[in-house]
């Protein structure tokens, strides 16, 4: 089958690879849709910190945002997930492990990431292997395209659950990006009056286009009190940023992830008496994320400009947009595309 494999930094290509088989447990999915995010740039680029610290290597094949069907189960899998529609979980517990047995296996030692971590093959390829464990089961009014963001949902719905906003509460997203809006359009479904701020124009404008009027830069971010600080940004000024803009009593989240070490000022978190949540996978919030999609509350479709074939993903990887893109963050694969 057909796969596309990093093999060194800026070195990419699509190759022939073994197809997979389902091992006990496991399933064989179709892949349909595959998002490409920030984490996949940066193993192209080799700035990828697991890359760093030896957790992963070259060659890689990378995917995490995915959605599919199921054409071929494992010994002991229920044969009712055959030719269903599915996305997945990208963490990969152990499931022994004492975090596991208590729901945390995102963060378990042991875990395994799709496309990411342990050497486990990603889905930028025609074919991908789970554990049956980690699927999700798609409604017909989740289409690809949607099923191909339940990851990156997931992310931005933790995040917004974790500022635990009540309706009018005033809420400032920094970084838009596609989870920066992402997590400003779950924050306006749960009756937040919703703010952003980035830096580039394009960006911007695009997030005025989703209907968001509260759009700044840091430049012109007027004085007002923020219930909650969303960072979802790369900046490693930034987490400091945010706790200084956030209301003494109330929350900030910390979902994005700098390059280099971002420092808070831990005096100041403790004189505003504020609570600071940090969010690392979508685990957590995937159902919820499906369910929201599923019923129309949260249409994050329009965030997606293009969709390309496998070809096409060095070219995405490097920086470029397809010829005739639209303007939102997000660009889609299609495995089955020439």
């Amino acid at each position: 089958m057909k796969a596309f494999v990093i093999t060194a930094p800026g070195e990419a290509s699509v190759q022939d690879v073994a197809p997979p088989v389902a091992g006990p447990g496991q399933v064989v999915v179709d892949v349909a849709k595959v998002g490409v995010c920030g984490t996949d740039v940066e193993f192209f680029t080799g700035e990828m910190q697991y890359l760093l610290d030896g957790k992963a290597r070259y060659p890689i094949r990378i995917g995490h945002e995915w959605t599919g069907t199921v054409t071929a189960l494992g010994a002991g899998v229920d044969r009712r997930w055959l030719g269903r529609r599915v996305t997945g979980d990208t963490m990969l517990g152990c499931g022994v492990c004492r975090r596991c047995l208590r729901g945390l296996q995102h963060v378990c030692e042991f875990r395994f990431e799709v496309g990411i971590l342990g050497g486990f093959p990603g889905a930028l390829a025609e074919q991908l292997a789970v554990p049956v464990t980690s699927l999700f089961e798609l409604p017909d009014t989740v289409d690809d395209v949607l099923g191909a963001l339940v990851e990156p949902g997931g992310n931005a719905l933790r995040a917004v659950r974790g500022a635990a906003l009540e309706p009018g509460d005033r809420a400032l997203v920094l970084g838009a990006g596609t989870i920066g809006l992402l997590i400003a359009l779950f924050a306006r479904q749960q009756g937040a009056e919703v703010h952003l701020m980035g830096r580039s124009a394009r960006s911007l404008d695009y997030a005025r286009s989703l209907g968001f009027d509260g759009v700044w830069t840091d430049a012109d971010l007027p004085d007002l009190p923020f219930d909650a600080v969303i960072d979802a940004s790369n900046a490693a000024t930034l987490p400091a940023r945010a706790l200084d803009l956030v209301e003494p009593g109330k929350r900030v989240v910390y979902v994005g992830l700098a390059g280099s070490p971002s420092l808070v000022d831990t005096r100041t978190l403790a004189l505003k008496d504020v609570t600071a949540v940090g969010i690392l996978s979508a685990s957590p919030g995937l159902r919820g994320a499906i369910d929201l999609y599923a019923s129309g509350a949260v249409d994050p479709r329009p965030l997606v400009a293009a969709t390309v074939g496998l070809s096409g993903t060095r070219e995405i990887l490097a920086g470029s947009r397809p010829a005739g893109a639209g303007l939102g963050p997000k660009l889609h694969v299609d495995p089955r595309l020439a």
